[in-house]
């Protein structure tokens, strides 16, 4: 069975997958996947270079993320051409990794419905938060200002795009206890009669 997990930066989604995790689900993880297709001496490092310039280089030689978020998030033409080196880059890992995994797998995807993957899923889950909620966990545990945060979020689809694409939709403005409840029992009737 696979899984989409999709929802906004801050949504809350990296405790969802936790939990199904827990529960017995493999994940995939897209953000791991974006970090991999760009480590020192890959294709994908030498094409964002190529595209934004050696700015985006630290000086060990990796990719100094900071740097490229500036520019990737300073317009939507930046941003768009950032994601159309990294989105199929992507997609070939996870569709590669899927295919060697047995039982459930929980893939979380924050970009699913700006990147239309073509992976079939068996189920859509879109974990969703209000937006003022999602400014202060950025800032509060991420370090973010107000103003990046906001970026971040406003880059993205809105709940409402993610939710119509959606089999389920969990609610995160609750407390964690509640949350992880919500994830237990959806990942449970979901597997319900799967081994």
């Amino acid at each position: 069975m696979l899984i989409a997990l999709t929802g906004g930066i801050a949504s809350g989604k990296s405790t969802v997958a936790r939990q199904f995790v827990a529960l017995g689900a493999t994940e995939i993880d897209a953000d791991l996947l974006a970090r991999e297709v760009v480590e020192p001496g890959s294709a994908g490092l030498a094409s964002v270079v190529q595209a934004f310039g050696p700015s985006v280089i630290a000086a060990d030689g990796s990719l100094d993320r900071q740097a490229l978020a500036t520019i990737a998030f300073s317009d939507e033409q930046s941003r768009k051409r950032l994601e159309s080196i990294l989105h199929p880059l992507i997609q070939q890992l996870a569709s590669e990794r899927i295919k060697n995994i047995d039982g459930v797998v929980v893939y979380t995807i924050p970009l699913l419905v700006e990147t239309k993957s073509p992976l079939k899923f068996d189920h859509i889950i879109a974990v969703s938060a209000p937006v003022e909620s999602r400014v202060q966990r950025l800032i509060q545990h991420r370090g973010m200002t107000e103003q990046a945060a906001r970026a971040r979020i406003h880059a993205q689809s809105s709940d409402q795009e993610r939710e119509s694409i959606a089999d389920t939709v969990i609610s995160s403005d609750c407390s964690m206890e509640e949350l992880l409840s919500k994830s237990a029992s959806t990942y449970l009737e979901l597997t319900a009669g799967t081994n």
